[in-house]
């Protein structure tokens, strides 16, 4: 009767969800969230999973986890049970599945025209739902490798992992018509908060000149930082096609910033869906950045 009993709990595709949701989420916490549920509701369902299975699923280290050999031995089979599941639901209702595709962009790459994009492949692709996240770079980076985000564009150090795709950027100093501030000492700076790639290589290219600096204003969004420089509060290092007609390119007293690239990359899991989408992206992108040149 005991081994009954296992073989039935192993069965349970409710308890093999929350076991890949923990896996494809990195911890408890997250997995929990993901299928709606308490991370002690989650952790109680591995156990029955791991107790009726007769093995450790999971190294638990702090808040993260890592799966032991037998776990990922189950891995392969969850996923396939899982998958199963939705064609025979799916066959039998007649019901097609909606793909979820997360999606990451940055707020000053062509937001309104991506968003056109965006809206058109929803309309041409009813059975994908799109969830769209706008953030700094460096927050979508964190997201993507959380397994929060199935496809992201963000800024980044050249070469700096794989991508689907990637372009260099062309990075200027700008400030408004009607000011001076790089004339300042300390320069007034208007950048993005901690963490920008952006703010990253404006700071460091004005300490190795020798230029003394302070942050002047500080926005998470690029609309607020276009019109904190027509306004004349400072001076920010953006790529070029963030500058507008309240704007004016420095000239060649500022130091010159490293490198950067957009790139667009994919999660560990992307589906077909996502990748659909990524596809979408990247031939915006081209288009967008052919145009600039």
């Amino acid at each position: 009767m005991k081994f009954e009993w296992k073989s039935r709990l192993f069965m349970d595709l409710d308890l093999l969800h929350s076991f890949v949701s923990v896996v494809d989420a990195g911890g408890f916490t997250r997995a929990g969230e993901r299928v709606h549920r308490t991370q002690s509701t989650v952790s109680q369902q591995i156990r029955k999973l791991e107790d009726a299975l007769g093995c450790a699923l999971f190294v638990r280290e702090g808040r993260r986890v890592h799966l032991t050999e037998d776990g990922e031995r189950l891995l392969g089979y969850a996923r396939r049970m899982l998958a199963l599941s939705t064609e025979i639901r799916e066959t039998v209702s007649g019901r097609q599945r909606v793909d979820v595709v997360r999606l990451g962009v940055p707020d000053e790459f062509a937001i309104e025209r991506l968003t056109d994009v965006v809206a058109g492949f929803v309309r041409r692709h009813p059975l994908v739902r799109l969830s769209v996240r706008c953030d700094i770079s460096m927050s979508l980076t964190r997201g993507l490798a959380r397994g929060d985000l199935d496809v992201a564009l963000l800024k980044r150090d050249p070469g700096t992992g794989p991508s689907l795709a990637a372009w260099p950027e062309h990075l200027c100093w700008i400030s408004g018509h009607d000011s001076r501030p790089e004339q300042a000492d300390p320069i007034p700076l208007v950048v993005f908060p901690q963490g920008c790639v952006y703010r990253n290589r404006a700071i460091h290219a004005l300490e190795s000149a020798g230029r003394r600096w302070r942050v002047a204003y500080e926005s998470p969004n690029l609309a607020g930082l276009q019109a904190a420089l027509a306004g004349g509060m400072g001076i920010a290092l953006l790529e070029r096609r963030c500058i507008t007609a309240s704007h004016r390119l420095l000239d060649d007293t500022l130091p010159r910033a490293a490198p950067t690239e957009l790139a667009l990359c994919l999660g560990n899991s992307a589906s077909t869906a996502a990748r659909q989408v990524a596809h979408t992206l990247k031939e915006f992108c081209d288009e967008e950045i052919a145009a600039t040149l």
